[in-house]
């Protein structure tokens, strides 16, 4: 029989342990008894609560997302003005959890795998629009609708750049530095427009 509330919890180590199969791996050709090996249950027992291999990354998708999104929204409640929001959404961006090795690994292979998967490539579109969106809000607060959409799109490609910069380990940059060069880009840019 199984144990009452088991569920929730067995279901995010399923997840928890997918992003470090991901990540030792390389790429989402993981099994799910890697997965399973990972989590400290049984192959069987992930079937059953995902079904398959792509159920469960899927689901590690969205919780990387909803993680994503639930500590941006907690994050901006707290900003004040518009260039703090700006702030925010940048450090939630390069925050720990989101900055960590394996889930810098983990949204490199959904990258790679948005090319075959189009729920996988949704997933992503996703990520891209709500990170414009939560810029490009506050942008336009403080300049022109055309240039706040300019500097939006560089402050992403320059998040998502960093995040492939962490990733080849070539020029490893921390969490502060990667905060402070985005920063710098939205300023300058800011100013430039003034």
């Amino acid at each position: 029989m199984p144990k009452i509330g088991m569920e929730p919890l067995r279901r995010k180590a399923l997840v928890d342990a997918a992003l470090r199969a991901i990540a030792d791996h390389g790429s989402l050709s993981v099994t799910m008894s890697d997965i399973a090996r990972q989590a400290g249950v049984s192959p069987a027992l992930a079937h059953h609560y995902f079904g398959s291999k792509e159920q469960l990354l899927v689901e590690t998708v969205r919780s990387l997302l909803r993680q994503l999104r639930d500590d941006t929204v907690t994050a901006l409640k707290a900003a004040r003005t518009p260039r703090e929001k700006l702030s925010v959404v940048i450090r939630v961006s390069f925050q720990a959890d989101q900055f960590a090795p394996e889930t810098i690994a983990a949204w490199l292979a959904f990258y790679a795998e948005a090319q075959r998967s189009e729920e996988t490539r949704r997933f992503l579109v996703i990520y891209a629009r709500r990170l414009r969106s939560n810029l490009l809000a506050n942008l336009k607060r403080l300049c022109p609708p055309d240039a706040a959409g300019r500097i939006a799109e560089g402050a992403a490609a320059m998040i998502d750049g960093l995040y492939i910069r962490q990733s080849l380990k070539s020029a490893p940059i921390n969490i502060e530095a990667s905060i402070g060069l985005t920063e710098d880009y939205v300023t300058m840019q800011l100013r430039g427009i003034e």
